[in-house]
């Protein structure tokens, strides 16, 4: 008995649809996402328009692929670098430049959360979860600190995670608009504040 034999664009779908969202990635990063073209993506490839609309139905859905993506690289890095509090605030300075680094992407998953904030958007169900995963996961680590009495006083470990969580946002957005802004320093001082007995200084990293 032959063996089907594989059909072009439509087989291996997984491994298909990351070469796409990684070909995304790149022509959003370089292009911006309302310069990028499905074609381009496509091309980036080596499929047509219409195989990649069958992976992916239109620009929107592959710009929450590739945020998911990246995402996802972002957490199971964490899992292996932050074990505990004490290595959170190091793990966020090292993150934010590593956002620095790719500003297109930055300005593209704010855009993306604002646009989310609808129900109707087809990424609301993301966001909403997204938002209450890092919420959680922030929460967590906060209620360790305060069971140790290493969080402040006045912080309620719920609100101390939320009030991270918005620094961070917050934090990217004003630097998109001044670049010359220093948005690590900030977060190291947000966490000495919240562990005024525990948390080491987040220190920029020297200019080349």
């Amino acid at each position: 008995m032959t063996q089907a034999k594989a059909r072009g664009p439509y087989t291996k779908t997984p491994a298909r649809r990351a070469e796409i969202v990684r070909a995304a990635r790149d022509s959003f990063a370089e292009h911006g996402f309302a310069k990028a073209s499905l074609r381009d993506i496509a091309e980036r490839v080596g499929i047509t328009h219409a195989g990649l609309l069958h992976h992916f139905r239109s620009k929107d859905d592959l710009l929450a692929a590739v945020l998911a993506e990246r995402d996802t690289e972002e957490w199971q890095y964490a899992e292996s670098q932050v074990p505990d509090m004490e290595h959170l605030a190091p793990y966020l300075g090292d993150l934010l430049r590593h956002h620095q680094q790719v500003p297109e992407l930055m300005r593209l998953w704010i855009e993306l959360a604002v646009a989310a904030s609808r129900p109707e958007h087809p990424a609301h169900d993301y966001f909403v979860w997204r938002y209450d995963k890092v919420r959680d996961n922030f929460a967590q680590g906060m209620r360790e600190k305060a069971d140790k009495g290493e969080l402040h006083e006045a912080l309620d470990p719920e609100h101390a995670a939320t009030l991270l969580q918005a620094v961070l946002n917050g934090l990217q957005l004003q630097w998109l608009l001044d670049q010359d802004l220093d948005i690590v320093g900030p977060v190291g001082d947000f966490m000495r504040m919240a562990f005024p007995q525990a948390t080491e200084p987040v220190e920029p990293e020297d200019e080349a």
